[in-house]
């Protein structure tokens, strides 16, 4: 949560210096405000950072991007946070790939918070998984390659590597 918090900082372009702890057996974040109550919660306190920064439109633009950006954000939470088994694993997989299937990102067609925050929660998903299982997969991987090239995001995080060509060998 916090880490995630840092590198959602450093993509806003915010100057950083806030203060994260974590609070409880399920480590959910918190921050530490200056002025008043800290805020707590990934979803909370990364709206809270997008809006500082001025940056809405990755909250989305409509009220029904808006709705969805929400609704991923949540699922991010509730679902990828919480979910440590392979058979979570495999479902998380499989319900974004159906997702996936006609969308660039998990909004529709717009970059936002949603694609940051789950990218972040599936990476060390993502580097695990074996080519064979990447093809199973593949409207997130081609999600996931798309995100982490997006300019910012990536950072320290390690390259995961995907191998285009294989992927069309069986269609003939």
């Amino acid at each position: 949560g916090a880490e995630e918090l840092e590198l959602l900082e450093r993509l806003l372009g915010l100057p950083g210096g806030n203060k994260y702890g974590v609070q409880g057996e399920r480590k959910v974040p918190v921050l530490q405000t200056n002025n008043g109550p800290g805020l707590t919660g990934l979803m909370t306190i990364a709206a809270h950072l997008v809006r500082q920064a001025r940056k809405d439109q990755l909250l989305g633009s409509t009220a029904e991007e808006k709705a969805v950006v929400q609704q991923w954000l949540e699922y991010r939470v509730t679902r990828v946070n919480g979910g440590s088994s392979k058979e979570d694993t495999r479902t998380i997989l499989k319900d974004l790939n159906m997702h996936l299937e006609d969308r660039v990102y998990l909004a529709g067609n717009i970059f936002t918070l949603a694609d940051v925050l789950m990218y972040y929660g599936l990476h060390h998903i993502m580097v695990d998984l074996t080519v064979q299982e990447k093809e199973k997969y593949l409207n997130v991987s081609r999600w996931f390659n798309h995100i982490q090239h997006y300019p910012g995001v990536r950072q320290h995080l390690s390259n995961v590597i995907f191998i285009k060509n294989r992927l069309y060998t069986n269609a003939h």
